[in-house]
Formats: C-alpha cells, structure tokens, sequence
C-alpha cells in the first residue's frame, strides 16, 4: 500500500512537469490548427486600455507615453490610468504624460481599482496592463485581432520578463509556460492568463471578489459561461523581473495567498460548465500544480517509510535529498543548474506558505509593486 501511494505522488508529479506538456503536444498534432483571425482596419474596435496604478510615479511616464504610440488608431484608443490611492505624484504624472482619463481612487485594491477603469470606460473593448508593462506597438492590434471570433471573451497576450543578470529563473520557467498556453489556446481555452497585456468584451468583463485577481478567476469563468479565452502570441510585452529568487519567492507567495481563495471559493474546483478536455487541463495544470508541495512531502515521507525494501527506494530518497541540497547550495554558489532547483523549492514552498498565509490571515485586497521591478 505504501509502495502503491508513492509512486502515485511521484507519477502525478512527473505527469504535472512534464507529462501534461507532452499530452498537449501530441493533441495539438493530431488536431489541424487553425490562424489566429485578424480584423481589417476598417473593423477595428475601440479599446479603452486601463492602467491600475499604485505608487507608480517612477514608471508611469513611460508607460503613457507606450500606450499613445500603439499602432492604433487614436480616435479609437481611449487611455484610462486609475489610481489606486496612490501616495505620490502618479496621478499628476499620468495627466502631464497625455492620459486621456485619470482617475483618484480611495485605496481598494487593484481589481476594484480596475472595476472603477471600466465603469469609466467607453470602449468595445477593455484592455489592461501592468504600469511597468512595455507593449510592442503592434501589441494592441494583435491582442484585439482575437475577438474577431465571436467566442472569445477573454485574450493574453506574451509577456517576457528580462533582468539584468540577477538569480531569478522566472523568465526559463515563463517560457514553459507560454509553451503550454499556447497549446491549451489551440485546443480549447487558457487555465490562466497575465496582469501585463489582456482583455475582454466590455460585455463578458466580470466583477470578482477583490482578493481574487484577474489572471486566474477570468478564463475558467468565462469558459463556464460557454466562452471561450484564448492566448495570441503575436500581442508582446515586457517587463522587469524581480531580480532575485528570493524576491520572486516574496512575490509568489503574496499571488498564492490570492489564488488559494480561488480555487477553494471561487468556483475553479467546480467541474460544472467545464467541457471534458478543458476540465483535464484545470485539473493537470492548476489543480496539481497547486497540489505539487504537498505531493513532494508525502512523496519524501512515504520513500523514508520503504527504505529497506529495495535499492529503488535508496536511489530515490537521494534524488529528493539532492533537491533541496542543490538550492541551498545556489545561495553560494551561482551556478544555472543549482539556481534552477533553488527556484523550483522556493517556488514550490510559496504554494503552500500562500495556503498557510490565507488560511491564518486571510488575504488583503491592497497591493504594492513588487520590489526591483520598477
């Protein structure tokens, strides 16, 4: 029974690292794609692209001045910076850059900060970013290009994160994820999108619990409500990573303590108004990757328990010991490998320390930059 529950927690973890990604490869081949549909100029929506911002004085500039030089047309781009009780000068930064609609909001959070955005906006289409977010100038037309299939409620485009030589590994693991989203776009929907470049109908756009953010709550709702929420590649963004993996721990940590709250109340475990394969992709790439700490713990706890039935289970209580030792051994020595296991452990501990945060502490609505990303 032992042997049977261990390598059932180290299949499920195989299957959520790699096995999954090689299933939504062999379906993708075996089902013809299709091109992302792109709209004619005279078909172009209009967008009211919403900026939440915080304490943003040191990017907002900037981010302004990206927005008003998307290739779009201007009489069609509406600009909306919505601050969220901001202490500093953003809001006067963002009116002296050219937005269209400044908005000084009491502090709420960032998603009633964004709600507020939409309240105000008059465009067919909303769109959001992240005030640290670099769009290309073709971003938006890619982004909108989307919704030319009257199924999609919900598009992300590609974000890269670059550094400047820090330790974080975000960016190798950001690029296995877009790799999978893509695929899950070409066969059903998204399980997840981005805070730098997305958007929605102003009519499928959804009001969520303010702890509950965007990226996650958005796609599966949409898809439970016959919709569909899709990635196009073609719309690019970037931005500035946390420099350090203990930053990005930080980090990861404070979104899992948002997304606990989801899955456990907001409706992501309910298979209800799931289609058959968009079900097994909620249940491959969020629920057991949510699950992967707790799997590693009983996964090491069960092989400590079988030692002494085989050398199997010597060799594999090595492995898992040679992990963690690997990402201790990453605070001293700078080495990819060694920094890849340190983000893969820490990654991991922010999944359950999130768990452990909301369960105590509950989780506030209120935001902050993530330190080194501005």
């Amino acid at each position: 029974m032992l042997a049977a529950l261990f390598w059932i927690c180290v299949g499920l973890l195989v299957y959520t690292q790699a096995g999954y990604p090689l299933l939504l490869a062999l379906l993708a081949r075996a089902r013809r794609g299709s091109s992302a549909p792109v709209a004619a100029e005279g078909e172009l929506p209009s967008v009211s692209l919403i900026v939440a911002a915080h304490a943003e004085e040191a990017v907002i500039e900037a981010k302004v001045a990206n927005a008003l030089a998307l290739d779009y047309p201007r009489d069609r781009l509406e600009l909306i910076v919505a601050c969220d009780g901001s202490p500093d000068a953003t809001p006067e930064l963002a009116r002296r850059a050219g937005a269209d609609t400044v908005l000084e909001l009491p502090r709420g959070g960032k998603i009633r900060t964004q709600d507020a955005g939409v309240e105000r906006a008059r465009g067919e289409i909303v769109a959001f970013s992240d005030a640290n977010a670099q769009w290309e100038p073709d971003a938006l037309r890619a982004l909108v290009a989307a919704f030319a299939d009257p199924h999609v409620a919900y598009a992300c485009g590609q974000v890269r994160f670059v550094g400047d030589g820090g330790t974080n590994q975000e960016g190798l693991y950001w690029r296995y994820e877009m790799a999978m989203r893509a695929l899950e776009s070409r066969l059903a929907s998204v399980t997840a999108g981005n805070g730098a470049i997305y958007a929605t109908r102003r009519t499928d756009y959804l009001v969520v619990d303010p702890i509950m953010g965007h990226d996650l709550s958005f796609p599966f709702n949409m898809v439970k409500r016959g919709r569909r929420a899709v990635y196009a590649p073609a719309a690019r963004a970037t931005e500035k990573m946390v420099p350090s993996i203990e930053g990005e721990f930080a980090r990861k940590r404070r979104m899992m303590s948002h997304t606990w709250p989801i899955v456990f109340r907001g409706g992501l475990l309910s298979p209800r108004g799931y289609p058959p394969l968009y079900a097994l992709m909620i249940l491959s790439h969020r629920i057991l990757r949510y699950a992967a700490p707790f799997l590693h713990a009983a996964a090491l706890g069960l092989n400590i328990a079988l030692l002494g039935h085989g050398w199997v289970y010597t060799a594999a209580l090595a492995a898992q010991v040679a992990l963690p030792v690997a990402a201790l051994l990453a605070g001293a020595v700078r080495s990819r490998p060694l920094l890849v296991a340190r983000y893969y452990v820490l990654t991991n501990a922010s999944i359950a320390l999130g768990l452990v945060d909301w369960l105590r502490h509950g989780t506030p609505a209120g935001w902050s930059p993530a330190e080194g990303t501005r």
